[in-house]
């Protein structure tokens, strides 16, 4: 699914460097807040199983898969190995854009999800000043060695596979220091750039909802004597203030 495992391992000692600890850390809040609202009874992270981001989910049955030992579930192919409808919750933290088939991976997402199921997606933005140093570097090391994908680009794919993008947030707006210091001195740019400048973060997240449309709920078609027969009779007040029988009703 991905270039390789030391892709995934590249990424994982990234987080831990401050540039990558910078990203990280608005990353798990992003994830923290929008799974602890999603329900069902099965959810699947992939990739980074060093990092737990379903650990506000209060669905049941979640586990990770990934290249790597240590995962839940051990991925080998870009067919991912679930039943269809099977899923709740995906996510995917910066998977695509180190896949050599992220085509590939967003039809499987498509297969596995249930119906209204969700798919969170975090990705690095081109279009920034993060998209920026990768486009002026060699493209060497994590994360510039990626195939950054346009969040407009990655929104039109969803759109063919049959969901609708319901949210993208950004963060990660001042620019890619690799020491501590200035990235702390820029840490106001995440709130002045969310205002002024939204959508040039350097890491997008897109939550998008798989649709099956056509498909229409079956409501039952109730018998109104039964209904009547089961249902209790709202009490009514005649003229003089009296509670009126059930034979007073039918008179």
């Amino acid at each position: 699914m991905a270039n390789c495992n030391v892709t995934a391992e590249g990424l994982s000692e990234w987080f831990a460097t401050p540039q990558g600890h910078y990203i990280l850390v608005r990353e798990q809040a992003y994830f923290d807040q929008t799974v602890s609202d999603i329900f069902g009874f099965n959810a699947a992270q992939l990739g980074s199983p060093a990092l737990d981001f379903l650990q506000n989910s209060r669905i049941p049955f979640r586990f990770n898969g990934s290249h790597q030992a240590g995962s839940a579930v051990r991925l080998c192919q870009d067919d991912l190995p679930f039943a269809c409808d099977s899923l709740d919750l995906l996510l995917m933290p910066h998977l695509l854009e180190f896949s050599e088939y992220p085509h590939q991976i967003l039809r499987e997402a498509q297969r596995v999800l249930v119906p209204e199921g969700h798919l969170l997606i975090s990705g690095f933005n081109p279009n920034s000043l993060w998209g920026l140093r990768r486009a002026l570097s060699n493209k060497s090391g994590t994360p510039w060695s990626g195939g950054f994908i346009p969040v407009r680009r990655l929104a039109d794919w969803l759109s063919v596979l049959g969901f609708d993008v319901i949210s993208v947030h950004f963060s990660g707006y001042a620019p890619p220091f690799s020491q501590n210091k200035w990235l702390k001195r820029c840490a106001r740019m995440e709130t002045v750039g969310e205002r002024w400048w939204a959508g040039s973060g350097g890491v997008y997240y897109l939550h998008a909802v798989k649709r099956v449309h056509g498909v229409s709920l079956l409501k039952p078609q109730w018998k109104q004597g039964l209904v009547s027969r089961l249902l209790p009779v709202t009490p009514k007040m005649n003229n003089n203030g009296m509670q009126c029988s059930r034979e007073d009703l039918h008179e």
